[in-house]
């Protein structure tokens, strides 16, 4: 029988790639004291630009049973970001590229037993061509932010190292009301010196524990000999896997046995079901239509960083929970098994992708890490029923227009297929991607991730954009992946305007965005970015640096914004009642609005005991104007009746003489967005602006500002307009494969048709080689 024992107390550490740290006689003395799970990026990673990326050493004595002897012995690791070496008493046990996943490796031979051990262990979360991601809009936190394990086995086993997986997969090959066809797929090691007979079993319980259907079937492993054994159950009228609903899960217990003892064992809980997206009409699981209220989830916390146990994991489902979600995007790479295992229980349908993100590498063009990435995802997470997407890439034509990419993402759907043809597959495209464009075939659906009413143009253009996407690909799944606004408790306006950082933008942009939404039955699922605020020290926006603000909850999980109440009312069968706005106290104006989120159909307002109003509405929003306070400290209460039971809030507000200047956004002087004061705009007639002819072989501001930069004189004219220190910026990677015309949809007012003309005209007379 297999034996896993958790490794994780009292490992040295040292913040600094230290010379000889391998050897198994390196004095660690010196060392600090630390207990996985790990990151040394916990504080410097959420705030501010610069955070340390780098080789650091971890390294732990350990002894071995001597019973074990004879045995095989694996080390592994849930997640070590991002580049790990094991050292074995001295020897090179193997390297791992990839911060992800689950990872092993086959430490028999280096290992003692009955006496000390010393595991060394170099991780480096330092960016390098051949892994990724290669830049993103979050933190790479740097450590052993998992578990570790010792796990040993007999010589015969399931595989250990196909992947990291467990070696079992139960596929789902036909499911029906009536029936379910499942065939359980074994990868069967002899790490013996001799054949070995062995009979191999799987036995299927129902959630009580109760026998459901069996399957068995002797096998002769030749020494040294793996290989895949299948075996096939039909489980008669089962219970499907339903989602929030009912997450009904069996148990399968795959195991090998020899005579009377038991060789080796693994049990796996699954559920089943089956689902298909329409273009037309959404997501069906098991046959009924499901609505994926969905959000997105990083998973780093304040302090903490990706350093989490699994308090912090049940304590974001929770949330999750409580706002009424369906569907969880599980962003931008592969999370925790605990997670996973908690999506299950939840009956959560989630999108499960992996870090292939903004930018190709430059150099490594067959995507190599990219698909390893892909494999491990797959493999490790196949046998969770609430995995329904696996997930490509995101954003990834950020880094320019290259054949080389879009040969890529064929070639990871191609993978994906071929090791999971059960599920689908999808990609978040970046908004500038045409809606002709051949991105939205490569994948069985489609999303796009937009910020209408954020970094370009007004909420409502929502409205417009999916209608003429599904005009023009009315046969194509669509999602929309990401949508979002940076929305900072501090801040408060009576007149919330877009990139104000206020807690009434954030929520007033949800509640249109979601009115839209709503109305788009093809819409196969909605994402919001985010659930909770997460670490990105690429950012410094609205007085808060090494962050993103766009959580529906603060990084620190102790606030619910506005905008969670809002989405609560809207997805969640709780009854309950939230004033919004609670946090804007002071209060100078002559009268003020006041606005309720509850999912009850009736709100009656009190003003300092004194009935108000009254308002039904199903729409979830309770807005009631003109409400006069009285000098100083005044109490709101909102009333509501939901099956029979009282619901109410409270909310304090204080009549002032002048505005709280605490609440108003600090102005940072940012001079990109300032492009048309930088110089003077030439004199230029309406005729001038309609003959200009812009041609294939000439630059424009239709290129990138990548291929801009790599000539010359365009980039002359570049630092003419937009000045010399673009590139400097820590936002320039994830911009080159912007076009100044992107730019200009997205803020017209910074880049009036004068201007676009100015730069033009000298563009256009430089030639491309």
């Amino acid at each position: 029988m297999r034996r896993i024992n958790q490794i994780n107390d009292a490992w040295r550490f040292i913040r600094q790639n230290e010379e000889l740290a391998e050897a198994a006689t390196y004095q660690d003395f010196h060392w600090s004291e630390v207990h996985l799970p790990h990151t040394w990026n916990a504080v410097d990673g959420a705030n501010g630009y610069e955070y340390y990326q780098g080789a650091c050493w971890y390294r732990k004595e350990l002894v071995l049973d001597s019973s074990d002897a004879g045995r095989k012995v694996f080390i592994e690791f849930g997640g070590s970001n991002s580049i790990t070496d094991v050292y074995v008493n001295g020897r090179h046990a193997g390297q791992h590229k990839g911060g992800y996943s689950t990872f092993r490796f086959d430490i028999t031979a280096d290992v003692a037993f009955g006496t000390k051990n010393v595991i060394a262990v170099k991780v480096d979360n330092t960016v390098v061509d051949d892994v990724y991601p290669q830049k993103a809009d979050f933190t790479f936190y740097g450590g052993i932010y998992r578990d570790v394990n010792i796990l040993v086995t007999n010589p015969v086993h399931f595989d250990t190292m196909d992947y990291g997986s467990s070696g079992v997969y139960i596929v789902q090959e036909q499911v029906s009301q009536e029936k379910a066809y499942l065939k359980i797929e074994s990868r069967l090691v002899n790490d013996s010196d001799e054949e070995k007979k062995i009979r191999l079993w799987v036995d299927i319980a129902n959630a009580d524990g109760g026998a459901v259907t069996y399957a068995a079937k002797e096998v002769v492993l030749a020494a040294g000999e793996a290989r895949t054994e299948t075996l096939s159950c039909i489980i008669d009228n089962p219970i499907l896997w339903h989602g929030r609903k009912n997450p009904y899960l069996y148990q399968a217990t795959v195991s090998m046995t020899s005579f009377n003892d038991t060789v080796d064992r693994i049990e796996i809980p699954f559920g089943i079901r089956y689902f298909h997206v329409d273009s037309e009409k959404g997501f069906f699981l098991n046959g009924e239509h499901l609505p994926l209220y969905g959000v997105s989830r990083h998973q780093d916390r304040k302090d903490m960083g990706w350093a989490i146990t699994e308090q912090e994991q049940i304590e974001d489902m929770t949330l999750i929970k409580e706002i009424g979600a369906t569907s969880l995007r599980l962003a931008h790479y592969q999370h925790s098994q605990i997670f996973y295992d908690l999506c299950d229980k939840e009956g959560m349908v989630v999108w499960a992708e992996i870090p292939f993100i903004s930018i190709m590498s430059q150099n490594e063009l067959e995507g190599i890490n990219a698909k390893q990435q892909m494999l491990e995802l797959i493999k490790q997470n196949f046998n969770h029923p609430s995995i329904i997407f696996w997930g490509l890439q995101n954003e990834i034509q950020i880094g320019g227009e290259r054949p080389e990419v879009r040969r890529l993402v064929k070639e990871l759907n191609e993978l994906t297929k071929k090791e999971d043809p059960t599920r689908l597959t999808t990609m978040a495209n970046v908004l500038f991607v045409d809606e002709r464009d051949e991105f939205n075939r490569m994948t069985d659906v489609v999303g796009y991730n937009k910020y209408y009413g954020w970094y370009h143009g007004k909420t409502e253009d929502f409205d417009p954009w999916i209608d003429k996407f599904h005009e023009i690909n009315p046969d194509r799944p669509l999602c929309i992946s990401e949508y979002g606004v940076e929305g900072i408790v501090q801040y408060h306006s009576a007149e919330p305007k877009v990139k104000d950082y206020t807690e009434e933008y954030h929520a007033l942009y949800h509640e249109v965005a979601w009115k839209i939404f709503e109305k788009k039955p093809f819409l196969w699922a909605t994402y919001v970015w985010n659930m909770f605020d997460f670490g990105a020290n690429i950012r410094d926006e609205g007085g808060v640096k090494g962050r993103n603000n766009k959580g529906l909850v603060t990084y620190d999980r102790k606030i619910k914004k506005d905008a969670f109440y809002m989405y609560k009312a809207h997805w969640s069968d709780e009854k309950f009642v939230h004033i919004a706005s609670k946090r804007f106290v002071d209060r100078a104006e002559d009268s003020i609005q006041i606005k309720v989120y509850s999912n009850c159909y009736k709100v009656t307002l009190y003003l300092n005991g004194e009935e108000l109003q009254s308002k039904s509405s199903e729409e979830k929003v309770f807005v009631f104007e003109n409400i006069m306070l009285a000098e100083g400290m005044n109490e709101i209460l909102a009333v509501a009746i939901g099956n029979l039971v009282t619901y109410q809030d409270l909310a304090w507000f204080n009549k002032v003489e002048e505005p709280n200047t605490s609440y108003e956004t600090p102005q940072v002087a940012d001079k990109r967005e300032q492009v048309n004061n930088w110089f003077e705009l030439p004199e230029t007639s309406i005729e001038e602006l309609a003959e200009l002819q812009i041609t294939d072989d000439v630059y424009s501001t239709r290129c990138t500002f990548k291929e801009l930069f790599a000539n010359k004189d365009a980039e002359i004219v570049l630092n003419k307009y937009v000045g010399e220190g673009f590139r400097d910026v820590p936002q320039y990677p994830m911009m080159q494969g912007f076009t100044i015309d992107m730019l200009a949809g997205m803020a017209p007012e910074n880049f009036p048709d004068k201007l676009i003309f100015a730069i033009n005209k000298e563009l256009t007379t430089i030639k491309k080689v």
